[in-house]
């Protein structure tokens, strides 16, 4: 049996240009010692999918005392090892996208983005588990995802981690040092992951794709050292010289502060893809001349958060004028708004910045934030509220800003759920997993003829409309008359 795999995982490499017919015996004999074997037999056999090879190995490593346990970690990390026999090293992959690129940069990331696929980096048998649906909204298609391709731990795969010795090498998972790494229980493997070198404002970045795939070509662009994000001049040079680099990507980063930040502020970096968001398709509510930058367009964007958006053709330009921006930002304070840049020496203000190519010109949109807290509101004035927390009570980072909510693998079960107990009248406020969803489906189930053939559309619908006021409550300035004329007092300012 394990001959027939043998041979035919080589043969995938090969036909996916992962190997050549020079590396084939090589690749056999790292394999053979993987698993501990010493007699072989090259089979002809036509590789099935990678992850039906993949499961058959693993199966039969745990059978044959390889594997300890069979559980989501240990065959991750053991599929992993597996792949890592297979993939070319860094050097040979940043050649192949250095000859695409000088082609154009479309066939360099075409090239790249297959190649994380068909390594198993990105995993696509469970990425298409992901359930999605876009929603029509007053600012347009709302992209909605229940996120089911990072898998749950196992508890025995936690208690393991628990043991494992903690070491500071990767300092996080975005550093450098995690190309061909072997990983561990509280780590993952990335014997399979090769990273691209770019530069960008004379600093070292890398470019990789993220392995759970957000979006379309969701990529990470991270700094070559682990040091802190910081949003600053240098952020939206660097964010522009990378869409004038990959003109058909976007790239953005998240705020700098904690809970409008992201989920890792230890190590700067931006994400980008080949997606247009629903934030980049809204036009401009209100255009002004910004002062001595009078050659740019300048706006705000009808969007439910507050956005200021910068076109023009000169990078430098749009650079000076954004700074100026955020530094008006970082101090200003409006009390009757209730913002307040700092209190007791804690800074409040940000920006979420996001480049783009629009037709010929740069295209920069500053997302206005503050993570200020009251005895009220602990996880943040401007944060999902509570009564929305049953949906989405994280913080609103980068993707969700766009546009694109990503929402707890939770909902899947919640969700089918709460369709039987509707269909069925029964009273979800006696289901302890469903009643934190009782009074937000008493707010809008009578307005449906609900059938069981609209029910799961209904609850998406529903689930889209939280999840713009999720962004609504993300804005430091609310889309009424006098929201509005707090941002006009702002923009004033400038």
């Amino acid at each position: 049996m394990l001959n027939n795999l043998i041979s035919e995982l080589v043969s995938y490499g090969v036909k996916n240009a992962l190997i050549n017919e020079e590396d084939k015996v090589y690749a056999t004999n790292r394999l053979l010692e993987l698993f501990g074997v010493l007699e072989y037999e090259e089979k002809e056999v036509e590789p099935r999918q990678l992850h039906l090879i993949l499961e058959d190995m693993l199966s039969y490593a745990y059978e044959n005392g390889i594997m300890e346990d069979d559980t989501i970690t240990t065959r991750d990390l053991f599929d992993t090892k597996i792949m890592g026999a297979i993939t070319p090293l860094p050097s040979m992959v940043r050649a192949e996208f250095r000859k695409c690129y000088e082609e154009s940069p479309k066939k360099a990331t075409d090239y790249y983005y297959n190649f994380s696929q068909v390594t198993n980096y990105i995993r696509k048998d469970r990425i298409v588990k992901d359930e999605k649906w876009v929603t029509d909204t007053e600012y347009g298609p709302i992209d909605i995802t229940i996120n089911l391709s990072k898998p749950e731990k196992d508890p025995r795969d936690i208690a393991k981690a628990g043991q494992t010795k903690k070491s500071g090498y990767p300092s996080c998972l975005l550093c450098k040092e995690n190309e061909g790494y072997a990983g561990h229980f509280s780590h993952p493997a990335r014997q399979n992951h090769r990273i691209i070198p770019i530069i960008l404002a004379d600093e070292k970045y890398f470019l990789q794709y993220s392995p759970y795939v957000y979006y379309n070509e969701h990529c990470i662009i991270l700094n070559e050292k682990h040091i802190p994000m910081k949003i600053d001049r240098n952020v939206f040079l660097k964010l522009l010289r990378f869409v004038e680099q990959f003109p058909h990507y976007m790239a953005g980063s998240n705020a700098d502060l904690p809970i409008v930040g992201g989920s890792i502020l230890s190590h700067d970096h931006f994400q980008g893809g080949g997606y247009t968001f629903a934030m980049a398709k809204a036009p401009y509510d209100y255009q002004f001349t910004l002062k001595g930058y009078e050659e740019l367009n300048a706006g705000i964007v009808k969007w439910p958060m507050s956005v200021i958006r910068l076109q023009g053709k000169d990078i430098s330009r749009i650079v000076d004028a954004a700074d100026y921006i955020l530094s008006n930002w970082r101090t200003y304070t409006d009390k009757d708004a209730f913002i307040f840049s700092e209190t007791d020496g804690t800074l409040h203000n940000t920006i979420t910045p996001i480049a783009r190519m629009h037709g010929e010109l740069f295209e920069l949109d500053l997302v206005l934030r503050n993570n200020i807290t009251t005895e009220e509101n602990p996880w943040g004035v401007y944060h999902p509220s509570a009564d929305l927390h049953h949906i989405k009570k994280e913080n609103i980072g980068l993707i969700e800003v766009m546009g694109l909510a990503v929402l707890p693998a939770r909902l899947k079960k919640e969700m089918e759920l709460l369709e039987a107990a509707i269909l069925s009248d029964k009273d979800i406020r006696a289901n302890a997993e469903i009643e934190k969803h009782a009074d937000w489906v008493d707010g809008w189930k009578e307005h449906y003829e609900i059938t069981a053939e609209n029910i799961h559309s209904v609850i998406q619908n529903e689930i889209s409309k939280v999840f713009i006021k999720v962004l609504e409550c993300a804005g430091v300035y609310k889309r009424t008359t006098e929201g509005k004329e707090a941002f006009l007092r702002f923009i004033d300012s400038l």
